[in-house]
């Protein structure tokens, strides 16, 4: 809910009734009246602040006459509601999507509010549960962003952007759930190319968005920010900066920091897709196994690891080969050539950056010989056989004639 516009967000605050703008404590008998359901409900509390409105614990009486807590947030931003509304009614059968129960609007005080009543969170959003539990093992990881990412799955087929998933708007619920909530700058894309990034926090945002480089907000870059929940719930923190050179230092298994490190790396290779998230999760990938090829000539090849001579002279080896040596592997590449693994790479021996480019690349139809260094110094510098010299072979006739 911290998000504003990055254009130029709203300064004004809602006009509650009873209230005494700026005030931050609620006048007495303070409520919020919808029209569509008849229910009358009392605010009690003031949660939450920002360019998007204000939020209140509130509560009514149903029905039965039982108590109801809800979260009451009002805003004067009709496009902003709007958006949440629709949203929540499109994401109405998603279990992990925050309820929206009411949706109103009220004249008071001379201008117009417009009213939501949400599912109450009772443990809050994800940033004030880390700060008094702490962090998360990966099991519970696992298990909640999975299901987090359920509900992103169900926007991106939708063609729809959420653009605003930082802890703020990841709320705890019974039984320590985490669900999905805020949708207000939320949008449809009407081609592949994304919308344009006019909304976004810019401490949760791709750095390449958030310093102007790259000006149109795609699926991958929700995904993006998936990843920094990972890494936030892995931490127990929210405030510190997440790199993709930090993965590595994660308590996860390297299965878990590979993913989380496509999620923060370059943005060319981030899953796509909530979807290609989810079966990066669900599939572990296969240990890499040493392959073969016969020559080098005319093979565009990469090297990776620490070799047995100085990569400057395996380079002049592999070019003297016939190879075309690319500095690292991409879409054209035919060999990978591994050395000895280095301590410092992403997620263990066969989580180096490289490694993960091969297998995201195979993922993608496109197949990179991985081989290892001896059979490379015997293709591009096979060791030359000294043939014997020849003994002279004396003849029958000679050796008859030889004294004795």
């Amino acid at each position: 809910m911290a998000t504003q516009r990055v254009s130029g967000s709203s300064g004004r605050r809602t006009q509650l009734r009873g209230l005494h703008h700026g005030r931050p404590a609620l006048e007495p008998g303070a409520t919020a009246y919808s029209s569509e359901t008849g229910r009358t409900y009392r605010l009690e509390q003031m949660i939450g602040t920002g360019g998007f409105g204000e939020v209140y614990l509130a509560t009514t009486t149903l029905a039965s006459g039982a108590e109801f807590k809800v979260c009451i947030k009002i805003s004067e931003n009709l496009a902003g509601w709007l958006r949440e509304a629709y949203f929540a009614e499109l994401l109405a059968t998603q279990e992990r999507a925050l309820r929206i129960i009411d949706r109103f609007a009220e004249f008071a005080h001379g201008a117009m509010r417009y009213c939501l009543a949400m599912e109450y969170a009772e443990h809050g959003d994800l940033g004030s549960w880390l700060e008094r539990v702490g962090p998360q093992t990966e099991r519970y990881v696992r298990r909640e962003i999975a299901a987090i990412l359920d509900v992103l799955d169900a926007l991106h087929r939708g063609q729809a952007l959420h653009r605003d998933l930082t802890p703020f708007n990841v709320f705890v619920c019974e039984g320590e759930r985490l669900k999905l909530g805020d949708f207000g700058i939320a949008t449809h894309q009407i081609n592949r190319r994304g919308v344009t990034a006019d909304a976004f926090n810019r401490l949760h945002a791709p750095s390449e968005i958030a310093w102007g480089r790259v000006r149109r907000w795609q699926k991958r870059d929700d995904v993006y920010q998936i990843g920094l929940l990972a890494v936030m719930l892995l931490r127990g923190d929210i405030g510190s900066a997440v790199r993709s050179k930090d993965v590595r230092l994660l308590p996860c298994t390297d299965h878990l920091k590979e993913v989380i490190h496509r999620c923060l790396g370059s943005r060319g290779q981030r899953y796509s897709a909530a979807s290609e998230l989810i079966e990066a999760l669900r599939s572990r990938p296969k240990q890499p196994k040493l392959g073969r090829v016969d020559r080098l000539a005319g093979k565009r090849v990469s090297f990776t690891g620490f070799l047995v001579r100085p990569r400057d002279t395996a380079i002049a080896a592999a070019k003297k080969a016939g190879a075309i040596v690319q500095s690292k592997p991409g879409r054209t590449t035919d060999i990978l050539i591994r050395g000895r693994p280095n301590k410092q790479q992403i997620a263990g021996k066969d989580g180096g950056s490289k490694l993960i480019e091969v297998r995201r690349l195979a993922a993608k139809g496109h197949k990179v010989t991985v081989i290892g260094e001896r059979l490379f110094w015997k293709l591009a510098d096979p060791p030359t056989r000294k043939r014997a010299k020849p003994v002279p072979r004396t003849s029958s006739r000679r050796r008859a004639l030889t004294p004795r």
